[in-house]
Formats: structure tokens, C-alpha cells, sequence
């Protein structure tokens, strides 16, 4: 009665991650040869990695990103154009801690929506701030403001 107590109590106070590692450690027998502290430190370590996790999946879902891609999955050997040393250069992230803007060009299916995704699962990851947009929408931004008739 006193686990489903506590189980209950830690499910209130939202700490999911920990419930989820506390009744793996009561499955396992040999977790009864830690002591306490390294047991509560088992717990702590689950719940902090949960809540990471979580926050990182949460950035990833905002940031909207229309492809899940990996810049490792990039194929070099597609005639696209594409320079392995400017990848890893614009993988660096350099450009975003600079505030820098970051411009793809190229043909109809060359990949430029999944390089864009691809370098922007770093920066989402990291809690930073960006907008993607295509070049029709930039313009339809760009355009100045007309006046308005003020008496």
C-alpha cells in the first residue's frame, strides 16, 4: 500500500520520470545491494533525463521542421553540388551563434529542405530562436509598408 502511495504522490507532483525509474528498481533485484544515496541518485539522474528528453522532443515539435533529418545522412556522392567542408562548416553552428542568416539555393529536388531541417535540429535542440520561410513569403515581408492617410 505504501509503494502505490508513493507512486501516486510522485505522479502528482509530476515527477513521471523518477515513478518510471523507482518501480524498474523495485523489478530488479540487485539494486537492493546500492545504498540509499545511490539509489536516490538513480532516481534524480531518471528524472532529469526525462525532463530533458521531453523539453528536447517539445523544442523539436515547435520548431516545426517539415523532414526529421540528420546532416550524417547527407549523400555526397549525389551530383549536387554539395562541398563536405562547407557542410561541416555550417554543422558548426557558428552562423547561429553569430545571428547569422543562412540562404539555400538550388534546383527542384535537390535536397534543400532536408539540408535546412537538418541544420536546424542542432540549434532546435538548443533552445534557439529561428524562422525558415521560402522566398516568396521573404519577399511578401520585405515589401515596404505603404502609408496610411493620418489627420
Amino acid at each position: 500500500m505504501l509503494n502505490q502511495q508513493t507512486m501516486e504522490k510522485l505522479l502528482a507532483l509530476r515527477l513521471e520520470g523518477m515513478a518510471q525509474a523507482l518501480e524498474e528498481q523495485r523489478r530488479q533485484n540487485d539494486v537492493s545491494r546500492l545504498d540509499f544515496e545511490e539509489r536516490l541518485a538513480l532516481l534524480v539522474e531518471r528524472q532529469w533525463a526525462w525532463r530533458e528528453s521531453r523539453a528536447l522532443a517539445a523544442r523539436l515539435h515547435h520548431a516545426q521542421l517539415k523532414v526529421a533529418a540528420c546532416l550524417e545522412d547527407i549523400d555526397y556522392r549525389h551530383p549536387r553540388g554539395l562541398k563536405r567542408a562547407q557542410i561541416e562548416q555550417l554543422r558548426a553552428g557558428q552562423w547561429v551563434a553569430q545571428h547569422r542568416n543562412c540562404l539555400i539555393t538550388g534546383s527542384t529536388g535537390s535536397g534543400k529542405t532536408y539540408l535546412a531541417c537538418a541544420w536546424l535540429t542542432k540549434p532546435a535542440a538548443m533552445a534557439s530562436a529561428f524562422v525558415t520561410t521560402t522566398l516568396p513569403n521573404c519577399f511578401a515581408n520585405c515589401k515596404t509598408p505603404r502609408p496610411t492617410a493620418a489627420c
